[in-house]
């Protein structure tokens, strides 16, 4: 085995219709994590008070 340094390929930014997903930076340890990217894909309404009868 070489004693190269371990490095992994970049990899595109993942995109999905509420999600993102992205690469980190590889650690000392050449852990390559990811960041996930959630998007809102629910509405708030202002709560109102209902009519009384």
């Amino acid at each position: 085995m070489s004693e190269a340094p371990k490095t992994r390929p970049k990899v595109p930014d993942g995109h999905a219709r509420f999600l993102t997903t992205r690469q980190k930076q590889a650690n000392e340890k050449g852990y390559v994590g990811y960041d996930t990217i959630w998007e809102s894909f629910q509405k708030e309404q202002p709560y109102t008070t209902p009519k009384k009868p």
